[in-house]
């Protein structure tokens, strides 16, 4: 069977026309042979989401973003529709996240799918809940650069508060002081030097000295006998205990002095009478006294 050229123009037209489409698509990341299942969310702004923009699941990609529509009558003004692969299924609770996609600030769609064997699941066609995810630029503009002015501005009263002392004389006054205290240390190390150089030599030939004599006490010590020094003391402390005992007994002189109460108490009532006596002499002296030039008369 012959063809005609225009037949074999059409058929490669086709195949070239099908192979443009497909290679158009996978470049696009989309496979024209898998089937998918398409899904909507509501957003109040997009962040830079375009058309076929990537749909991931925990970072890898399951689908493409088909179309964004707009009403800015409406508080959620874009409704984004998305296609992913239809062996997916989406469980109730299933959120659709706006996320960054990378560094250089792409947008991108993430499904938050949770951990679940309900068997309650989105349908081909439903709206899912939305939430957008701060990227690093919202946190860098909402949190560290608002540190970042803060310390630029303690930093700014840092420096104009060094501008306003080294302007006065506080900065002179400092190192006059510095000086005045380098010159102090100076003096002192001086006079630790000289004490080092002629005190220190001097301490310790007196303290060699003094160390001799403790030697020399100490070899006398060692020479002493101990044993007939303590025989000695202890001699001593037999002749005390005798000695005690002999005045705590009745049968010597001291001993009988010392314990005879009736001894006592006469030497008492002797040295009462004696006292009673000299005060009678010396009250009436002629009683006891009689002294005559010429000779007194006698008594008969």
């Amino acid at each position: 069977m012959k063809y005609s050229r225009e037949l074999k123009v059409g058929i490669l037209a086709v195949i070239a026309i099908f192979l443009l489409y497909f290679g158009f698509n996978f470049l696009k990341g989309i496979n024209i042979f898998s089937s998918t299942n398409t899904f909507y969310g509501n957003y109040k702004a997009i962040n830079g989401l375009t058309e076929q923009s990537p749909v991931y699941v925990k970072g890898y990609k399951v689908g493409l973003v088909d179309k964004i529509s707009y009403d800015f009558s409406k508080d959620e003004s874009f409704v984004v529709q998305f296609s992913i692969n239809k062996d997916i299924a989406l469980p109730k609770g299933t959120e659709l996240a706006l996320i960054q996609d990378g560094l250089l600030g792409g947008t991108a769609l993430q499904l938050n799918i949770p951990l679940t064997d309900a068997e309650d699941l989105f349908a081909r066609g439903d709206t899912l809940p939305t939430l957008v995810v701060p990227g690093l630029l919202d946190n860098l503009q909402g949190g560290l650069l608002a540190q970042l002015s803060s310390a630029v501005e303690r930093l700014d009263t840092l420096i104009y508060n060094v501008n306003s002392q080294l302007e006065g004389d506080y900065l002179k006054s400092a190192l006059q002081n510095v000086d005045r205290i380098s010159a102090d240390l100076k003096v002192a190390s001086a006079d630790i030097k000289r004490v080092i150089e002629n005190d220190v030599p001097g301490i310790v030939e007196d303290t060699k000295g003094a160390m001799a004599g403790v030697n020399k006490v100490v070899d006398n010590v060692k020479d002493v006998d101990i044993a007939a020094t303590i025989k000695k003391v202890d001699n001593v402390v037999a002749e005390l205990q005798q000695f005690s005992t002999a005045l705590n007994s009745k049968e010597g002189t001291v001993g009988m002095l010392m314990n005879d109460k009736k001894l006592y108490e006469n030497i008492n009532e002797t040295v009462k009478s004696v006292d009673s006596l000299v005060v009678d002499l010396k009250a009436n002296p002629k009683r006891y006294v009689h002294f005559s030039l010429f000779g007194g008369k006698k008594d008969k």
